[in-house]
């Protein structure tokens, strides 16, 4: 069975189940920013410009930026299934839906294996590099997928354009993130961190617009129902 099957037999299919799931998907967005302008304002105070995200769950504060990783895979996760219940099943958003679902799981373990921050390279440091990579490239490659899945889909293709928009930004971020360095050390090099920064959010922000729009759709279309009929999801 797929996931798009689960929409529509699973009890968390109801258009207040998928309301509740993505107002907690914007809960946590809001709380993940929160944590991390917290976590960079601690010491040991790593630059935004030149050191990955990462850097700050290294260190006496670091649990706060760990947490936060688990924050963002728990997050995305509730987007996952308040996605998946607020739009009717159509065919193309399956591999949005696993990849995203990559995102998600690979933020919780970058929780359980801190990243290097100079010194010897170790395990632990390599297979939060390596995790990262994949769950970058599944966040950004979900999102392009899924809005793509909601440009095709009639009843949500204006929610598509603008997520397509903000897919496309994250993918451009990302590209900069890997190719930068070598391409323009001096440039993008230095501020490498920026960079990542600006993915990540780029990431975060499409589930959050994504999420207000299916949000005001269902109560746009809640206030005017069809006689005799209860809303639908979208």
């Amino acid at each position: 069975m797929s996931i798009e099957d689960l929409a529509v037999h699973h009890p968390l299919s109801s258009v207040q189940h998928a309301r509740a799931l993505l107002l907690a998907a914007i809960g946590g967005i809001v709380l993940y920013a929160a944590l991390d302008a917290l976590v960079q304002s601690l010491p040991p105070h790593y630059s935004p410009l030149s050191q990955a995200e990462s850097d700050l769950a290294v260190g006496p504060y670091g649990f706060i930026m760990a947490v936060n990783f688990v924050n963002r895979g728990v997050l995305s996760l509730l987007f996952l299934l308040g996605f998946s219940s607020a739009v009717k099943p159509a065919r193309g958003y399956n591999a949005g839906y696993y990849l995203i679902g990559l995102w998600a799981l690979g933020s919780m373990v970058l929780a359980a294996f801190p990243t290097d921050v100079g010194g010897t390279p170790t395990l632990h440091g390599g297979v939060h590099l390596t995790v990262a990579v994949l769950a970058f490239l599944g966040g950004v490659f979900g999102e392009l997928a899924l809005s793509r899945g909601l440009r095709n889909n009639p009843s949500a293709a204006g929610i598509g354009k603008y997520a397509s928009v903000i897919a496309v930004l994250a993918f451009f971020s990302l590209v900069a993130l890997f190719l930068g360095p070598g391409l323009a050390p001096r440039a993008l090099g230095a501020i490498s961190g920026l960079i990542e920064r600006v993915f990540i959010g780029a990431v975060l922000a499409w589930m959050f617009v994504v999420s207000a729009m299916l949000l005001k759709r269902s109560a746009s279309e809640e206030r005017v129902p069809k006689a005799g009929a209860s809303p639908a999801p979208l």
